[in-house]
């Protein structure tokens, strides 16, 4: 463990960091989730982290919401919300572009995912950090926030053959693609 120039302490789990579990969990294996679970428990408790910052949305879910069925209570913070925090703060700002004559609008469209905006209801924050981008137009799919649609490789999908109608992941990719947005962001890897 570390302490960072405020003070805070913080420790990168580096090569003692494990899969969470869960996508054991989704796809029924209970056996494999638990065993990584405790095992990460385990390892968090040795810590004795007060916050865990999480880049992927299932981790925070999984760490945040399920772990203290094992005993693994822990304040977790997806880094949307961290990061939006510092930009709140003041502590976190975005370069300027080098030109303003030359400047445009980029554009582009966020996809919420399934385990922090429908399960968590974290949508503001994400968007915030993008807001404070300058000259960035962030446009909407049609299905977002609350009501978002799936991407197609959380809960195991990605592992699943799909015989019938249109993939998930292709019915997303149009729902990016009518946007007419440049780029895609999303907060979960």
């Amino acid at each position: 463990t570390c302490l960072d120039a405020a003070g805070v302490r913080y420790a990168v789990l580096g090569q003692e960091e494990s899969c969470t579990g869960d996508p054991a969990r989704r796809m029924g294996n209970e056996y494999v989730f638990q065993m990584l679970a405790q095992g990460n428990i385990a390892t968090l408790d040795k810590y004795r982290p007060t916050t865990i910052v999480t880049a992927c949305p299932h981790c925070f879910n999984t760490i945040g919401n399920e772990y203290g069925q094992l005993g693994g209570h822990y304040e977790v913070v997806h880094h949307s919300a961290f990061l939006a925090r510092l930009v709140e703060e003041g502590r976190l700002r975005a370069a300027e572009p080098g030109d303003p004559a030359g400047r445009t609008k980029r554009t582009l469209t966020y996809h919420d995912s399934c385990y922090l905006a429908r399960y968590n209801g974290v949508m503001a924050e994400p968007r915030a950090v993008l807001g404070a981008v300058p000259d960035l137009e962030l446009r909407e799919m049609e299905r977002s926030g609350r009501g978002t649609f799936c991407c197609g490789a959380g809960g195991g999908r990605m592992w699943m053959e799909e015989t019938r109608g249109t993939r998930i992941n292709a019915e997303r990719t149009r729902q990016a693609l009518d946007t007419g947005a440049e780029t895609v962001a999303t907060a979960c890897p």
